[in-house]
């Protein structure tokens, strides 16, 4: 079992007091991460192979976010979009140049981000014929594009929906990879098509490369735009930049979140100088957005992966993990049943429920995370070593010989 202090205690229960339950938490509290590792309040260390849900991809603690964030505390924080702000335009320049966009929409989290393509997709209809009925966004089942109420919509999951009807209006869902289900669904009200490259909270559900080049152009031909969510498959997550390099296949709109901060709270909206033609100035906004704290965050996180090779080193690392897993399902097929995923967003699907085994895991002091009720998800960072992946891999064998 877990040793809970109590101070650990204390801490529970002034959250459980306090904080809004909208979480079901596992009781532990970190109070310190540095690399691959975290420890608790009790100073137990652990493997961090969730990585914040794909957020902290540099590890905790990288000498090149923490120096940027000092450089801003001591320099600017914020001063609001009002006005320009360097290093957010120097952000911008980096990403167009490392994803081929031509304009860079600024916000705070990945939600927000998908919010902004939602709506970018709708006005850049609007604007090209105010009498269009271009307002329908399609989403795939199993996905997950966030939690405003536009974004919960567009999730594909009753589950997030339940109690906050009445919807909005505008969304269809078809199943992912059924091209002749996405067909009859597109008509003349369909202003976007938006898809995970590979779905996340949903699984870790890959699109076919077949489906995505069709779905690309579908939309050309009825002239509707095509997003593509990578908030948690951005930024080098899959072992390219972008997960639709795997694919060959761009889209009008990509969104962009967790990594691209490595902890500090960014997201951002990508898109062709065609598609951006949706907004001017007043048609959206973000006061926080592309602030100078999270663009220099952003900045060095671009300095990492391009100046230290962490791209190459996380599709190594990648296929190391992935070799490991595979290996475990064929020694124990009763507990394993696939590998789904790319670089280092992983999934093991499970046959039987794992809430156990990831309880099993926590207690030999690895994190990992149990998505769409089976299927474990594996998420260490980009500076993942050899010897960490090893250590992970030899506490799931323990775990799968014991539910064998």
């Amino acid at each position: 079992m877990l040793q809970r202090s109590e101070q650990a205690q204390e801490i529970f229960a002034l959250n459980d007091q306090h904080v809004m339950h909208t979480y079901g938490r596992l009781p532990i509290a970190f109070v310190k991460g540095d690399g691959t590792r975290l420890w608790d309040v009790t100073g137990r260390e652990y493997l961090d192979f969730v990585t914040g849900l794909a957020v902290n991809s540099l590890g905790h603690g990288h000498p090149r976010v923490k120096a940027a964030i000092k450089e801003a505390a001591d320099t600017l924080i914020h001063t609001s979009n009002l006005y320009y702000i360097p290093v957010q335009a120097e952000l911008a320049a980096r990403l167009a140049a490392r994803t081929g966009y031509d304009r860079v929409f600024f916000s705070n989290s990945g939600a927000e981000a998908n919010e902004a393509a939602i709506k970018l997709a709708r006005r850049y209809h609007y604007k090209r014929n105010p009498d269009s009925r271009r307002r329908e966004i399609i989403t795939a089942h199993n996905s997950f594009h966030g939690r405003t109420l536009a974004t919960v919509t567009a999730t594909g999951q009753p589950k997030y929906h339940a109690g906050f009807e009445p919807l909005p209006e505008g969304f269809r869902y078809v199943s992912l990879n059924d091209l002749d289900a996405l067909k009859a669904t597109v008509n003349e009200t369909t202003a976007a098509i938006m898809l995970e490259p590979i779905q996340g909270e949903g699984g870790i559900n890959p699109c076919t490369p077949e489906y995505l080049a069709e779905v690309r152009s579908l939309c050309d031909k009825e002239g509707i735009l095509l997003i593509f969510d990578e908030v948690q498959t951005g930024v080098g997550r899959t072992g390219r930049f972008l997960a639709a390099e795997h694919f060959n296949v761009r889209a009008d709109i990509t969104t962009l979140a967790k990594a691209l901060g490595s902890g500090v709270p960014i997201g951002a909206t990508l898109a062709t100088e065609e598609a951006a033609t949706g907004f001017e100035p007043g048609s959206h906004a973000s006061t926080f957005g592309g602030n100078y704290l999270a663009a220099r965050a952003g900045l060095a996180v671009m300095d990492a992966l391009e100046e230290d090779g962490l791209l190459a080193a996380g599709a190594r690392a990648g296929e190391r993990l992935r070799a490991g897993l595979e290996e475990l399902i064929r020694r124990y097929p009763a507990v394993g049943a696939e590998v789904r995923g790319k670089g280092l967003m992983l999934g093991v699907e499970l046959r039987a429920g794992g809430t156990e085994m990831l309880s099993r895991c926590m207690e030999r002091g690895l994190l990992v995370n149990v998505i769409a009720e089976r299927v474990l998800r594996l998420l260490p960072p980009l500076t993942v070593s050899d010897d960490e992946i090893d250590e992970a891999l030899s506490v799931l064998d323990q775990v799968f010989k014991e539910s064998a």
